[in-house]
């Protein structure tokens, strides 16, 4: 039996201080394990369904075999487990920019973390995913590397940020530098929290093809009630 409430950990980061904490639900036996920055929260296991469907929408949309993934953002693991639970992934790329939640994986602090360590596809990397957007790419181990599909769950949505240099990536130079990460006919996809957004989406569709916005809705059992977010796809003309 755990206790009810406990941090697992607390760190420094560039944008702000990072906790994990784990606390019992009140009305059953599972541990819910959320994230902190500074005063905010980040994410929680108690809410996974649109984290899963950025990575399940995203290939399905892909044909073939031996798929190649970047994800930006590792948080509690969710989004890259459904993208390792697909049979046809041979490669996963995670970048996240905060090394310590690279470390709760490692240690396996976070549940989802035995499963990504223990996968041999799947590498967790150290970086700032928008400067590697800007640059030579999201694979410090082969630069200019083009993937398959690229998702992204960083920010809370387009407008609303963690950290405010991050602008740019959401604009039409920033979307026209990450289209160069996706090979011909590969996915972009990026989870947000905030209901679609018609100026973000005109972003993408000067860039990409097969532009949408899907409305992902889930149960909120904290508020009694139905709760949505976000995934816009968008693909790589081939």
């Amino acid at each position: 039996m755990s206790a009810r409430f406990e941090e697992l950990d607390w760190a420094a980061t560039p944008i702000g201080e990072v906790s994990l904490r784990r606390r019992r639900a009140p009305d059953g036996d599972v541990d819910i394990f959320e994230v902190k920055l500074g005063d905010e929260f980040l994410m929680s296991s108690l809410f996974t369904v649109a984290e899963i469907e950025v990575a399940r929408l995203a290939l399905a949309r892909l044909d073939g075999p031996a798929l190649e993934v970047a994800v930006g953002g590792l948080g509690l693991g969710y989004t890259a487990q459904a993208v390792l639970s697909d049979s046809r992934v041979s490669e996963l790329v995670v970048v996240d920019l905060l090394e310590p939640v690279i470390g709760w994986h490692r240690r396996g602090l976070v549940p989802v973390g035995p499963v990504l360590t223990a996968d041999p596809r799947c590498r967790l990397a150290h970086g700032d995913f928008f400067a590697m957007s800007d640059g030579a790419g999201f694979d410090p181990q082969a630069p200019a590397r083009a993937f398959d599909a690229v998702i992204v769950d960083i920010d809370h949505s387009p407008r609303h940020l963690l950290a405010g240099d991050d602008a740019g990536f959401y604009g039409a130079d920033g979307t026209r530098r990450l289209a160069r990460h996706l090979r011909p006919g590969g996915v972009f996809s990026l989870w947000s929290n905030d209901p679609p957004d018609d100026g973000y989406l005109a972003v993408l569709s000067d860039v990409f093809v097969d532009v949408a916005a899907e409305v992902v809705t889930f149960d909120n059992p904290l508020q009694d009630r139905p709760a949505t977010n976000t995934v816009y796809l968008a693909t790589r003309p081939a």
